[in-house]
């Protein structure tokens, strides 16, 4: 009688498909990282705040927290098992950050599945960031340095009506 019913070769081949499906997502995770690193520098950019923040992992979620009108130490909230809570407040600030864009609400839906490419199509030349719109939609402009207008961030007065 084997003392060992699976067998060396088993156990051996259980820890090779382990460590590939390691391999596998933690390269996933990567390409998404610099993915979304990338795209949300051009948002940034478009918005009037500094590109460099997008490559810090927590404070770039703050900053488009921050962005969008919501409290940015909820990004914080990412390192517990609250992380739920981060998108939420973020699905939030993507909808205040539409309304600057004069954008509708489905625009949300694709932040939420495919946030990169929310990121890519609010930041092409041909959109135009205004955050006096906001207030328009009752919602109080960003905060000084985080995409307000003073931050050489295109406004266009709404007309009056």
């Amino acid at each position: 009688m084997d003392p060992d019913p699976i067998g060396n070769d088993t156990a051996a081949g259980v820890w090779v498909v382990i460590l590939a499906y390691g391999v596998f997502f933690g390269v996933v995770l990567l390409f998404s990282y610099l993915l979304t690193a990338i795209t949300l520098m051009f948002f940034f950019r478009k918005v009037g705040v500094a590109p460099g923040i997008a490559w810090v992992p927590i404070f770039n979620t703050w900053t488009w927290l921050r962005v969008g009108g919501q409290p940015g130490p909820i990004a914080l909230l990412a390192l517990t098992p609250a992380a739920i809570v981060v998108r939420i407040f973020l699905a939030l600030a993507m909808y205040r950050i539409d309304l600057a864009f004069r954008k509708d609400s489905a625009y949300v839906v694709l932040g939420i599945f495919f946030p990169w490419l929310w990121c890519i199509l609010l930041a092409q030349k041909s959109e135009t960031y205004e955050p006096g719109l906001l207030a328009h939609y009752g919602y109080p402009p960003p905060m000084a340095g985080y995409g307000s207008a003073g931050d050489g961030a295109v406004v266009r007065q709404q007309p009056a009506t």
